[in-house]
């Protein structure tokens, strides 16, 4: 009770940014209405995806682990998005983490990696 149970990712183009997703990481995904998406992730908790009219400002940042973050990011790029950090180590044995948005144009979402 009262944990994460659904995330929304807000996108100017959410079919985009379904396509874009499935793509990346597997993501099985649903049409529910004209501008929303609905996804499940195998083993672990699924969300949505919003059309938005525009971006929003940042909002609560969301890390998905990932085996490689450099092989994820050159994925990132070939898919049409954006990196807007490289892999940056955390400190404190903590880990690395990177970031970068979706070709829907709305959303920084971030990776998150032990190595």
């Amino acid at each position: 009770m009262n944990g994460l149970c659904y995330w929304e990712i807000p996108s100017r183009n959410a079919a985009k940014s379904a396509a874009f997703y499935s793509k990346l990481f597997g993501w099985k995904m649903t049409p529910s209405g004209k501008d929303y998406m609905m996804f499940s992730v195998k083993g672990g908790m699924g969300g949505g995806i919003q059309k938005v009219p525009k971006a929003p400002g940042q909002g609560v940042m969301v890390y998905i682990e990932v085996k490689d973050i450099p092989v994820t990011l050159k994925k990132v790029v070939k898919l049409g998005g954006k990196v807007l950090r490289p892999k940056t180590e955390i400190g404190s044995d903590w880990g690395y983490w990177a970031a970068f948005k979706d070709p829907g144009g709305c959303t920084s979402v971030c990776l998150w990696s032990r190595r």
